[in-house]
């Protein structure tokens, strides 16, 4: 299993233990990293290896968010980095108690490919049609992401599982 983990994140993947498929066959990504775990799948494909899964645990989706909302989070970015990323950690731990995250470096150009990045429906399409299945987890909770827009974009290529109650880091209570 390869997991690729959220934004300024480092080995959160213990949150997902309930969901994540262990096998070697397995790619995972959470959040920011769900664009690295299907990049990854794209290559491991495209050069014959073998994916049986790739699971997304509330993957990054911008793409029907506002040009302002996005240059509102690159200027709080920039303007105070640790502010930003604290406010952002505990978004996405709320409605529930904030929890304490391993972070690594983080960067402008990271938060731009984040806010920017938009889901290519025939991209995935074509992973589904190559034998990999494509799960997909969404917290209805979840302060970061345009949940509902992900939610009905990603029925069409693979299995949803909606969480009710989860937030960003899936997590109930």
């Amino acid at each position: 299993m390869k997991f690729y983990s959220g934004f300024s994140l480092k080995d959160e993947e213990y949150l997902f233990d309930t969901f994540i498929d262990k096998s070697e066959y397995t790619v995972c990504g959470f959040s920011y990293g769900s664009i690295k775990a299907l990049e990854y799948v794209q290559s491991q494909l495209e050069n014959s290896k073998r994916v049986d899964k790739l699971q997304l645990f509330s993957p990054v989706f911008f793409q029907t968010k506002s040009e302002k909302f996005k240059k509102l989070q690159t200027m709080g970015y920039t303007k105070d980095k640790s502010k930003y990323l604290d406010s952002f950690i505990g978004l996405c731990f709320k409605p529930h108690e904030k929890k304490l995250v391993e972070h690594c470096e983080s960067s402008i150009d990271e938060l731009h490919e984040l806010l920017n990045y938009e889901w290519n429906m025939k991209e995935l399409l074509d992973i589904s049609a190559s034998g990999t299945i494509i799960e997909v987890y969404l917290g209805g909770n979840d302060s970061i992401i345009d949940v509902e827009s992900a939610r009905e974009f990603f029925l069409h290529v693979g299995t949803v599982t909606y969480i009710k109650d989860a937030n960003h880091f899936l997590i109930i209570n």
